[in-house]
């Protein structure tokens, strides 16, 4: 088993056994995406839909087959999970490209790799053509603290003026600091993620405590106010962690 299938293999154990409330927050993010839709002039075009950090839309898949979009393009680091997520989509009525890439060099505009399953489409949306909604979860908290800045501040600028930014992740309680975070969340997996084989879980605390920064839930809502977003908490879970978050232009 390669690098990429054992840890697949932990998340997807993670997502079956809803250790991080994922059908909470697939729930949440429906909700909101609907609603959102209601509130849209009957004359406004389909919505042009970027998710970053698609993952293999296990979760997603059945809300993007019923939302009336203009297109849709997913976008993750991983290669391999592109081909699973256009599985899990299945058919739709809109054209639908998957690309590897760094979600913050799409936002900055860094034009990523198109890859596999569908070579014959260019990057959807073109760099500088605004985006209706922008969906990422449990993805940005990877990024350090000046880079979810940046992001912020490059993610308003692509985002169409009554557009959406759905941002699913986990986000460290106010004044709460990163290694006190990690000392709770690992508390949490050794105690409560016994579907999980010990390799497994041993595998999420290393990448838990190597690779996640989320961010502090004041910090991160002034730094959306100053990049020009409007901040509200759609959804928080039950463990001071996951949370879905939705950004507006100010």
């Amino acid at each position: 088993m390669d690098l990429f299938e054992r840890q697949w293999s932990s998340y997807r154990a993670i997502v079956d056994h809803n250790l991080m409330e994922h059908r909470e927050v697939a729930a949440a993010t429906a909700a909101v995406l609907e609603d959102w839709l209601k509130q849209r002039p009957e004359d406004a075009p389909p919505p042009r839909m970027v998710d970053l950090g698609c993952g293999d839309l296990a979760l997603l898949a059945p809300l993007l087959r019923r939302l009336p979009l203009g297109n849709y393009t997913g976008l993750d680091l991983a290669p391999p999970v592109l081909p699973l997520a256009q599985q899990s989509l299945g058919p739709v009525p809109y054209p639908t490209q998957w690309l590897e890439g760094d979600l913050l060099a799409w936002a900055t505009e860094a034009a990523p790799i198109t890859t596999e399953p569908a070579p014959q489409l260019r990057q959807h949306p073109e760099p500088g053509q605004s985006v209706d909604i922008l969906h990422s979860a449990f993805a940005i908290h990877h990024l350090s603290d000046q880079q979810k800045a940046s992001f912020l501040a490059a993610a308003r600028q692509r985002l169409s003026p009554d557009g959406v930014f759905v941002w699913a992740d986990v986000f460290r309680p106010s004044g709460e600091s990163r290694q006190a975070y990690v000392e709770r969340y690992i508390e949490r997996i050794e105690t409560d993620w016994q579907p999980l084989n010990s390799d497994q879980r041993r595998h999420v605390i290393d990448h838990l405590s190597s690779c996640d920064n989320p961010a502090d839930r004041t910090a991160i809502e002034a730094v959306a106010e100053e990049a020009g977003w409007r901040w509200r908490w759609a959804w928080n879970g039950a463990h001071r962690a996951e949370a879905v978050a939705v950004l507006t232009p100010a």
